[in-house]
């Protein structure tokens, strides 16, 4: 375990070796920086073993991988599968992308009709697409717009809820995308997810400060970023003929 450091809010990034093929790992950094704005200090921790795990962990961001690394992914993950439950049950914040969401899930069905078993921590399995997607993704959460790209060749069935419905894209394959369970969030969303969607990343910061009694407070850079990222998804909306925020 690593030495800890005073810290208002310590990231973990699993795996950001395997699991940072469309660029993922960087909601790390987004959720750091952000919290710098609000005047927390925010330190985030690589995690490629056990041995690396610090004594808090308050976030925890897994990237997406290739599916040539699909096995070697899981099998790194499943060494942190205690650590993994303890922090979904406990409310950690936790957001999973793409096939490191899936590892977490019962397993994925692959196209050509063989599996990978998963490591069960969160409801629902990844099931093969007619082909593989690679499109804009659009997602109503709750009036709140998520917007960014997939790229990937399952959909998803069985999560406990959606993170929203798709206003423009596949996402999980039925209308619905993402996963929500308690903290947990999983998405096909790329971007980074979190550097398009700020609104997204604070919900996470505030659930994570809120239980260490701490106020996540938007200060003008926040105000400044979030209204370069609205307009760029107001950019896309034009596109595809949607209406803006």
């Amino acid at each position: 375990m690593t030495v800890d450091h005073p810290a208002d809010l310590t990231i973990v990034s699993l795996l950001p070796r395997l699991l940072d093929t469309n660029g993922d790992a960087a909601n790390a950094r987004v959720l750091a920086q952000r919290a710098r704005w609000a005047g927390l200090s925010a330190r985030i921790v690589p995690v490629h073993a056990v041995a690396d795990l610090p004594a808090t962990v308050d976030l925890v961001v897994i990237g997406s991988g290739t599916d040539t690394d699909l096995v070697a992914a899981r099998d790194a993950l499943s060494t942190l599968a205690e650590p993994l439950r303890a922090w979904l049950t406990g409310g950690v914040p936790v957001l999973a992308v793409g096939t490191g969401w899936e590892l977490l899930s019962a397993g994925l069905n692959l196209a050509d009709g063989s599996s990978v078993d998963g490591l069960g921590l969160v409801p629902g399995r990844a099931g093969a697409l007619p082909a593989r997607v690679t499109d804009d993704l659009v997602v109503d959460a709750d009036g709140l717009r998520l917007l960014g790209f997939e790229n990937h060749l399952r959909g998803y069935a069985g999560a406990a809820a959606p993170l929203g419905t798709v206003d423009y894209g596949t996402g999980n394959g039925d209308g619905t995308e993402g996963a929500v369970d308690g903290s947990f969030i999983g998405t096909h969303l790329h971007g980074p997810v979190l550097a398009r969607n700020p609104q997204l990343a604070d919900r996470m910061l505030g659930t994570a400060a809120a239980a260490r009694g701490l106020t996540l407070t938007p200060t003008a850079q926040t105000e400044s970023v979030d209204g370069i990222a609205k307009a760029a998804r107001n950019q896309v909306a034009v596109r595809l003929s949607l209406t803006s925020e």
